[in-house]
C-alpha cells in the first residue's frame, strides 16, 4: 500500500510539473496554431493570432493573446468582423472535474466589433464554413424554457474595456465608442449584476442591471429585474420582474426623465423646427407587456408645463404601431408647439403676416395608427382658451379624425369635428363646429383679432379645404355657416350719431352744441343692438354675406359684402336706417327713415371705415338729374337751396318743407316708401356735422302731380 501511494504521488507531481514546464519548454507556435484552428472551427470564421500567445495550465487554464481578429463574412468587405488589442481568458481547473464552469477571468481590451446588414443578410450570424450567411435574425420569442441551462457556472472578472461597436446597413451607420462593461455572476441561481457605460455621438451614458437569477430567467420563471439608465439625454429606472413566460414579458414600476426632447431628437439624427416647446419630459407609473404588446399606465406625465395622467397600449405586430389609450390633462397649451411665424422686417409694426407658403409636413400621420381619448381642463391655442374639453382622436393610414364631443369656451359650449387627410399627395381638411352661448368680444378677439363686437351669440361652421401649405389651404377654402348675436354692441362706430351729423350738415342747421355731441367714430363710439344675424358662404377662400341684419330699438342695419382670405382683403357695405327717435343717441330730432351708407374696405393691415362716397355720388347724380328735369313748385328756389334739396332728396330727407301736393284720402292705402339706394347708407360717417331737419314724408320721393299732370 505504501508503495502504491508513493507511485500515485509521483505521478501527480509529474503531471503538475509537466503542466507547469510544458508551456515553457514547447515553442509557442506549437500550441498557437492549435488554438487558432480550434477557435476558427468553433466560430466558423478564420481567427488570426498576430501577437504573442501565452498558455498556462496550472493553477488554472489561462490563455493570453494579443492582436486577435475574426474574419468578416463573405461579401461584407475586408475589414475584420471583430478585433481586439488583448484577450485574457482564465478558467478554474478543479471545478471542471465536477462539471462546473468557473470563469475566473474574461477580459477584452480595446475590442472593435463591426456589425453590417445588406438587405436580408448580416455578418453577425456565425454560419458553418462554406454556407452562405443566413438572413437577418428576428426576435420570435420562445427562447425561455425549462432546462435551458443544464450546467453550473460562475463569473469572476468578466469585463470589456474601451470597446467599439459600429453598425451599418448601407444607408446609415451608428457608432458606440468607449464601451466599458463589467459582469458579476457568483452562480447561475444567484443574482447577476451588470454595469457599464458607453459613448454615442459624443454623448456619455451609463447603465446597470440586476437579474435575480440567470437560470430562472432562461428557464422562463418569474425573475426580479432592476434597471437604471443615466446620462444627459435620458434617465430611466425600472423595478419589476420578468414574468413567467416564454418571451421577454415584464411587469413593474418605472420612471423616465428626458431633460431636453430637442437634444434627444438631435442625437437620433432629427433636427426639430425652432420653438420654445418640447423641452423637458418626465413620466412615472407601471409598464407591462412583451416586445410586441406594451401596456403603460402613467400616474404622472409632464411635458414642459403640461401635466396629467393616462394609460396607453402599444401593439407592434402590424406594419404600423397601434396606439390605444386615454389621457387626462389639467392644462394643455399647444401654442409653443406651433410653427413660428415668419420674421417681420425690423421697421414694421405689428401686422398680420401673409399666409405661409412653407409646405406642411403630414408624414407623422403615417407613422402610427391610434385611437386616443383626451380630457383637458384648459386647452389653449394661441389666444383661444377652451375649458372642459373631451376629445377623441383617431388616426388610420395617414388620416386623422378629431371629434370634440364637448367644448366650453368663452361662456358658451359646443362641439366640433376636424379631419386631416394625408393619404393623397395633396392633403385635405374639413371642420365642422356648432357653438352656442358665446361671449362674442373675447372669442372673436382670440380667434380673429376682431375687437369690435360685444354680445352673446351662436355660430355654426362647415368648411372644407385642401393644400400643402397655409396659403394653399386659404385659397381653396369652401363651405358655409351662420351666426346670431344678441344684446350687444358694435364698438368704434356710432351709427345714430353718424346719421345726425350728416343730417345737420346737409340741412345747414349745425350749432355750437354739435361740437359737444358724441363722436361718430373712435374708441368711445358704439352702436347697441338687440339682435345681429346673418349667413355666409365660402368659395375659393372668399367668404361672402348678403343678409346681415342688425336690430335695435332705434336702428335697423342691413349689410352685404365679402372677405377675401387669400388676398387678405375686405369690402363690406352697411346700410343703417333710423327707425325711431335717436334723441338718446346724442340727437334732438326724430330722424326716422334716414339712412347713411357706410363702407368697410381695404387689406387686413389697412382697413378703412367711412361713408360710401361711390354710393353717395350715384345718389347725388340721380337727385341732380331729377331737379334739373322737374323743377319745383311754389316760390322760386335759389341755387343754394337747389343743391341742398338735391342732397336731402339723395339721403331720403326730403328737399322741401312744403306738404305733398296730394294726400291720400281717409281709409286709402298710403304709398309705400321707395327702396333706398344702398349707397345712401354710407354717407353718414365722414361728414361729422349735425342735423336738425325733421324726418321726411315717405311720399316725398315720388313725383307729385295733379289729375291734369301739373305739379
Amino acid at each position: 500500500m505504501t508503495r502504491l501511494l508513493q507511485v500515485i504521488f509521483v505521478l501527480i507531481v509529474l503531471i503538475i510539473g509537466a503542466a507547469i514546464i510544458i508551456p515553457f519548454v514547447l515553442p509557442s507556435s506549437f500550441y498557437q496554431d492549435r488554438v487558432r484552428l480550434a477557435a476558427s472551427e468553433a466560430l466558423n470564421r478564420d481567427v488570426a493570432l498576430d501577437g504573442a500567445l501565452e498558455l498556462r495550465l496550472l493553477p488554472r487554464i489561462e490563455i493570453r493573446a494579443s492582436n486577435v481578429s475574426i474574419a468578416n463574412a463573405d461579401g461584407f468587405g475586408d475589414a475584420p468582423f471583430a478585433e481586439m488589442g488583448e484577450m485574457r481568458v482564465a478558467v478554474k481547473l478543479e471545478p471542471l472535474l465536477s462539471r462546473r464552469i468557473e470563469i475566473a477571468e474574461f477580459v477584452l481590451i480595446d475590442p472593435v466589433i463591426r456589425l453590417q446588414q445588406r438587405g436580408a443578410r448580416n455578418n453577425w450570424t456565425l454560419a458553418p464554413a462554406g454556407a452562405p450567411p443566413p438572413a437577418a435574425t428576428t426576435s420570435d420569442g420562445g427562447f425561455r424554457r425549462p432546462g435551458a441551462l443544464p450546467l453550473e457556472a460562475s463569473f469572476g472578472d468578466v469585463r470589456i474595456e474601451n470597446g467599439t461597436i459600429s453598425y451599418s446597413d448601407g444607408t446609415q451607420s451608428h457608432d458606440i465608442t468607449g464601451l466599458d462593461l463589467a459582469i458579476g455572476l457568483p452562480s447561475l441561481d444567484g443574482p447577476m449584476q451588470l454595469d457599464g457605460a458607453l459613448s454615442a455621438n459624443n454623448e456619455r451614458m451609463s447603465f446597470s442591471a440586476r437579474i435575480a437569477s440567470l437560470r430562472g430567467f432562461f428557464e422562463g420563471r418569474e425573475t426580479g429585474l432592476l434597471f437604471d439608465l443615466g446620462g444627459n439625454l435620458v434617465t430611466a429606472h425600472f423595478d419589476g420582474n420578468f414574468r413567467e413566460s416564454a418571451d421577454l414579458s415584464v411587469d413593474g414600476a418605472f420612471n423616465t426623465t428626458v431633460p431636453s426632447i430637442r437634444n434627444l431628437a438631435r442625437f437620433a439624427g432629427t433636427e426639430m423646427p425652432p420653438g420654445d416647446g418640447l423641452r423637458r419630459f418626465s413620466t412615472s407609473g407601471r409598464i407591462a407587456g412583451d416586445p410586441a404588446h406594451i401596456a403603460l399606465t402613467a400616474e404622472a406625465i409632464r411635458l414642459d408645463d403640461i401635466a396629467g395622467s393616462g394609460r396607453l397600449t402599444v401593439n407592434l405586430e402590424a406594419a404600423r404601431p397601434r396606439l390605444d389609450g386615454a389621457l387626462n390633462l389639467t392644462t394643455l397649451d399647444i401654442t409653443p408647439y406651433l410653427p413660428e411665424p415668419a420674421a417681420e422686417p425690423a421697421t414694421s409694426t405689428a401686422q398680420i403676416a401673409p399666409w405661409s407658403e412653407t409646405p406642411i409636413d403630414l408624414a407623422g400621420l403615417g407613422l402610427v395608427d391610434a385611437d386616443l381619448r383626451l380630457s383637458v381642463g384648459m386647452l389653449k391655442f394661441g389666444e383661444i382658451e377652451v375649458t372642459d374639453t373631451e376629445l377623441r382622436m383617431r388616426v388610420l393610414n395617414s388620416r386623422l379624425e378629431a371629434n370634440l364631443t364637448q367644448i366650453a369656451l368663452y361662456q358658451g359650449r359646443g362641439t366640433a369635428d376636424i379631419v386631416v387627410n394625408g393619404r393623397s399627395r395633396t392633403p385635405s381638411y374639413s371642420l365642422r363646429a356648432d357653438l352656442t352661448g358665446l361671449d362674442a368680444e373675447p372669442f372673436l378677439t382670440a380667434v380673429a383679432g376682431f375687437e369690435r363686437l360685444r354680445g352673446t351669440g351662436a355660430m355654426e361652421l362647415a368648411f372644407t379645404s385642401s393644400g400643402a401649405s397655409q396659403a394653399a389651404i386659404m385659397q381653396s377654402l369652401a363651405g358655409n355657416g351662420q351666426f346670431s348675436f344678441s344684446d350687444g354692441a358694435i364698438t368704434g362706430l356710432n351709427v345714430a350719431q353718424t346719421i345726425r351729423n350728416v343730417s345737420s350738415f346737409v340741412s345747414g342747421n349745425s350749432s355750437a352744441s354739435d361740437s359737444e355731441a358724441p363722436a361718430a367714430t373712435g374708441e368711445s363710439a358704439e352702436t347697441d343692438f338687440s339682435a345681429l344675424t346673418g349667413t355666409f358662404t365660402a368659395s375659393a377662400g372668399r367668404i361672402s354675406n348678403s343678409d346681415l341684419l342688425l336690430l335695435s330699438p332705434l336702428l335697423r342695419i342691413t349689410g352685404s359684402g365679402w372677405v377675401n382670405l387669400p388676398e387678405q382683403s375686405v369690402d363690406y357695405r352697411l346700410q343703417p336706417r333710423a327707425v325711431a327717435s335717436i334723441q338718446g343717441q346724442g340727437g334732438d330730432r326724430d330722424l326716422q327713415g334716414i339712412t347713411v351708407p357706410v363702407r368697410i374696405r381695404g387689406d387686413f393691415n389697412n382697413i378703412n371705415i367711412g361713408v360710401d362716397t361711390e354710393a353717395v355720388g350715384q345718389a347725388l347724380l340721380t337727385g341732380a338729374v331729377r331737379n334739373a328735369l322737374g323743377g319745383s313748385s311754389g316760390e322760386a328756389t335759389s341755387p343754394e337751396d337747389a343743391v341742398r334739396n338735391t342732397l336731402l332728396n339723395a339721403l331720403g330727407l326730403g328737399g322741401s318743407s312744403e306738404p305733398d301736393a296730394e294726400q291720400p284720402a281717409d281709409g286709402a292705402e298710403q304709398a309705400q316708401p321707395q327702396a333706398e339706394d344702398p349707397a345712401q347708407q354710407l354717407l353718414r360717417g365722414l361728414l361729422n356735422r349735425g342735423r336738425s331737419t325733421p324726418p321726411p314724408d315717405p311720399a316725398s320721393d315720388e313725383d307729385p302731380t295733379d289729375d291734369n299732370g301739373n305739379r
